[in-house]
């Protein structure tokens, strides 16, 4: 494992010898630029593993992507081997289906110290509420970016993050009243404390989710990569494109739904992932808005 064969493989060209948030912006855009967040695996007989050579031999050299354990652990393993300040902290996600937030702490998030600041560094949740840039840990403060405004919320020692999105424009009406398709502008994403963690703490988590048939991930086949100007998701057999901005204040947001036969080739033309096992789409109603 080393630092040039992950930067090959996300295709930074950039310095790495000042430890500063310049960087680490940049280092980052082009992770989730170029490594999807996806959980493939569970839908082509392959099992997920947390051991950190097994996740880099998996998105760097067989270039595929993962889900927040797999991605932001390694993206905390080159912050750290850059000299960045780096720390592990655990989310429980928000339902909007329930309208509650998780029991299970299910999410992996990177801490970030530079110059005394502490910053979020989350390369792992995919689709519109995925951040573009590391958010400072600081309450109440709008943090606009290109998918919308995040902002942290601090109470009695919990950290909420939320999201406000712009207007949509869907051209394909048919999908409209999709399940897909978040209706609230502002949404909450996950809570956290500061509790340092370290990977070993997300042993049964990450056996529970690729397991149980009560599981997001289990219910929903996922493929989400970040574009320069928007993201492009696969759920199922569900292809999403969208582009930030597109006229003012509003995203559009395109539809399509693929064959059987379509769904690979799309893995690879859209997402660059090629598959060693045959994968079986799944799309269960519900739990799960882009």
């Amino acid at each position: 494992m080393n630092l040039e064969e992950y930067f090959a493989r996300t295709g930074y060209k950039g310095s790495t010898e000042k430890q500063d948030l310049e960087t680490l912006t940049d280092i980052f855009q082009h992770h989730i630029r170029a490594v999807p967040f996806e959980n493939l695996s569970i839908h082509c007989g392959e099992k997920i593993t947390l051991e950190l050579e097994h996740v880099y031999n998996k998105i760097v050299r067989r270039k595929r992507g993962g889900w927040c354990m797999e991605n932001n652990q390694l993206l905390g393993w080159v912050l750290k081997g850059l000299g960045y300040d780096t720390g592990f902290l655990g989310a429980y996600v928000f339902n909007p289906h329930q309208n509650a937030y998780a029991t299970l702490m299910t999410h992996l998030v990177v801490k970030v110290v530079i110059d005394g600041k502490a910053y979020i560094v989350d390369g792992g949740f995919g689709v519109s509420y995925q951040m573009w840039q590391p958010m400072e840990l600081v309450s109440g403060k709008d943090q606009p970016q290109a998918p919308g405004v995040f902002r942290f919320t601090e109470k009695n020692g919990v950290w909420y993050l939320e999201k406000m999105r712009r207007k949509q424009y869907i051209p394909n009406q048919s999908f409209c009243n999709s399940d897909l398709l978040e209706k609230k502008e502002c949404r909450k994403v996950y809570m956290f404390s500061l509790e340092p963690l370290t990977v070993e703490d997300f042993r049964f988590q990450c056996t529970y989710l690729q397991t149980s048939p009560d599981s997001l991930f289990t219910k929903k086949s996922i493929c989400t990569l970040q574009t320069t100007d928007g993201f492009r998701a696969l759920i199922g057999w569900t292809l999403t494109e969208t582009t930030y901005n597109y006229k003012e204040n509003m995203d559009l947001v395109e539809f399509v739904t693929l064959e059987d036969e379509e769904v690979e080739k799309t893995l690879k033309e859209k997402f660059n992932i090629n598959l060693e096992k045959k994968l079986v789409p799944i799309n269960v109603k519900g739990s799960y808005t882009i």
